[in-house]
């Protein structure tokens, strides 16, 4: 190790080496390095030439590791008389300011961000967790500090769960692209007008639709914020909340059910939900079965195949006279949860039909929220809200 000279690694520096040693007990290379004195001193803030030397310091650092051995640099630093910036660090090329790595290790250590979770890039280059972490956040901050997101006209937005108890994200995207445009805490009002609040006047002009879900908070602030934009509640979310409406109505059933006919109805939540072209061979005979069993199970089955033809009228009007008539026959049935959603679906009716102007839909960011959830399981969870929802924004980039 001895005959082996390491400036040539350090051509890009404004450095010498001075020492150089290999500890063969604890497998680590120790390299002495201070400043090339044929430089001027620069001011690392405007990179201009220092009027003279102020003070001298030093510090360690880690490198790159040299084959698998932990390479640590002990450098030499000055401070600066700058004439704009006072006294200041010099640049040396080898070491931003608040970091105790090298620039060449941050660079690696920024490409394995990309492939691998933060606790394995840890673990394999043993070092600190929070390290790695808080350089990608402060990359990611200067990346998206200037972005610019265009001029968009429409748009999805939708929640996503970041950990037990009632604590969400919130998603927005260009419904056009599948770009993610903001990622906000929780599922409020605020959420939602802060995101707005960062628009110009143009960019709130532009937008011409909204996909979204039936969330009070959301539309208060579209409409608050964005009136002459379109509310469209779409398919996805408007049958899924049928979905618990027919969940309730089979766990009724089955509490008022017969022995032998909770055998029949337990474990039949699925069945009930699922498309008829998605049922499995074996599953078609019991849902017959329940079907003919049970009456009440067959009619809210029924109303929910019947619901989804709403999404094929072109018109409005041809919509909400559809939409009256399923209100019509879910109220009739006589019962009190079904009358509720047609209720319900009344006072939404206006998001609903608003899909004859803009067939949106918000299936390009459950698909976002699908990629969302691998990333966060893939990292065990992320406690820095701000930190996830800078990952999420590069994941989707339009140059990944």
């Amino acid at each position: 190790m001895s005959g082996i000279k390491l400036n040539a690694f350090f051509e890009f520096c404004r450095v010498r080496v001075t020492h150089q040693f290999f500890d063969s007990r604890s497998q680590e290379v120790r390299v002495t390095v201070e400043p090339n004195r044929r430089y001027r001193p620069i001011c690392h803030i405007c990179k201009r030439p220092a009027q003279g030397v102020h003070s001298y310091h030093r510090r360690m650092i880690r490198d790159m590791n040299v084959f698998e051995a932990k390479t640590w640099i002990r450098y030499s630093y000055r401070k600066v008389r700058c004439r704009r910036c006072g006294i200041v660090v010099e640049d040396l090329g080898l070491v931003d300011l608040h970091l105790r790595i090298t620039r060449r290790l941050a660079c690696y250590i920024l490409e394995l961000c990309r492939l691998l979770p933060i606790r394995d890039i840890a673990r394999h280059l043993d070092l600190d967790w929070k390290t790695i972490k808080e350089l990608h956040k402060e990359h990611l901050q200067e990346k998206y500090s200037r972005e610019e997101i265009g001029i968009p006209e429409l748009l999805a937005v939708d929640e996503i769960s970041l950990r037990k108890g009632h604590h969400y994200l919130t998603v927005i995207i260009n419904w056009q692209t599948g770009r993610v445009l903001w990622v906000g805490e929780d599922r409020r009002y605020e959420t939602l007008k802060a995101f707005f609040d960062t628009l110009t006047d143009e960019q709130k002009a532009a937008i011409k639709a909204i996909a979204m879900d039936m969330w009070d908070p959301y539309i208060k602030a579209v409409k608050e914020c964005l009136p002459q934009a379109a509310i469209v509640f779409d398919q996805f979310h408007v049958v899924r909340a049928f979905g618990r409406v027919i969940d309730t109505v089979r766990n009724r059933e089955y509490r008022n059910a017969v022995k032998e006919d909770k055998d029949v109805i337990k474990g039949s939540k699925y069945l009930l939900l699922k498309n008829r072209e998605n049922l499995r061979e074996k599953e078609k005979p019991q849902l017959k079965a329940l079907l003919k069993m049970n009456q009440t199970l067959l009619t809210v089955y029924l109303l929910k195949d019947y619901l989804k033809k709403l999404w094929d009228y072109k018109y409005p009007r041809c919509a909400r006279n559809f939409l009256d008539t399923w209100c019509s026959m879910a109220r009739e049935s006589g019962m009190r949860s079904l009358m509720a959603f047609a209720k319900m679906l009344q006072r939404y009716a206006y998001g609903i039909i608003s899909h004859c102007r803009f067939p949106l839909h918000t299936s390009r960011l459950e698909g976002v929220n699908n990629k969302i959830k691998v990333i966060k399981r893939r990292a065990y969870g992320f406690h820095d809200t701000e930190y996830f929802g800078l990952i999420i924004k590069n994941a989707f980039a339009t140059s990944n």
